[in-house]
Parts: structure tokens; C-alpha cells; sequence
């Protein structure tokens, strides 16, 4: 995978007087079944999350409050996507280093995954990663 397969896609945004509504379904507007879900939220100032890589597993992030940036990387090409709308998320294919940081006060991250947790999944070290890469 390269870091041009990563995409914003929209979600539906039906707008109401009284607040916004948006849908994620499976297989309509991610590409995927989801087999997990979590969120990511009260990051301290400064700090990242990710820093690591999936052999297998494929998610969908949405910035549901505030702001955050996705910083994917494919071993030659990196590439930040800032995501601060709650109606598009960030699909990151399996294979690409990821990085989330600039995280703003009060955000809230949703991450679906196509697969269910491995720790196996996980490359955790850069050079790792890139070695694991260049054999595929």
C-alpha cells in the first residue's frame, strides 16, 4: 500500500435545527465489516498516538470532537491528513505507518477496524516496519 490509498471519505450529514446527524454503516460508506471499534480521547498536550503499522488490519478514523492530524507513511512517501469534521474520516488501508498528533483540547477520535485485536497485527518499530515492507 502507498500512502495515496488512503482517503477522506464524506459520511451522510443530515442537518436538523436541532443539531447534526451522521451514519457509518458497513460496506456503504466504509468499504469494510466492522469488527471493532474504540476511541481515543483526554490525549495530553504534545503527545502522539499510533507510531506503528497493521500486516492486516484496515480502519476508518473520525475526528468525532476537535482535531487531530493522521500522518501515514509507506516506507518512502509520508503524507499528514487533518481531520476536524465529524461528518468525513480518514480510511487508512493495512501495511501503512500511522501517527495521530496536534491533538486539540476535548478531542475525540473513533476508530473502526476490520479486524478484531491481534497483538500479532502490530509493527511497533519504525525500521521494523520498513524492513517488513520491503519483503512484501
Amino acid at each position: 500500500m502507498k500512502t495515496t490509498d488512503c482517503k477522506i471519505l464524506n459520511l451522510p450529514k443530515i442537518a436538523d435545527g436541532r443539531g447534526n446527524l451522521s451514519i457509518i454503516e458497513e460496506y456503504k460508506q466504509i468499504p469494510f465489516k466492522i469488527c471493532r471499534s474504540y476511541w481515543i480521547y483526554d490525549v495530553p498536550g504534545g503527545c502522539e498516538r499510533g507510531g506503528h503499522a497493521y500486516k492486516k488490519n484496515t480502519e476508518f478514523i473520525v475526528a468525532l470532537s476537535g482535531s487531530f492530524d493522521v500522518v501515514v507513511n509507506d516506507g518512502t512517501n509520508e503524507q499528514t491528513f487533518h481531520l476536524n469534521r465529524s461528518y468525513m474520516g480518514l480510511l487508512v488501508p493495512q501495511g501503512l505507518w500511522r501517527v495521530m498528533n496536534n491533538f486539540s483540547t476535548n478531542s475525540l477520535a473513533l476508530i473502526l477496524s476490520d479486524t478484531e485485536y491481534d497483538a500479532g497485527d502490530y509493527i511497533m518499530d519504525y525500521e521494523d516496519y520498513r524492513k517488513w515492507n520491503n519483503q512484501r
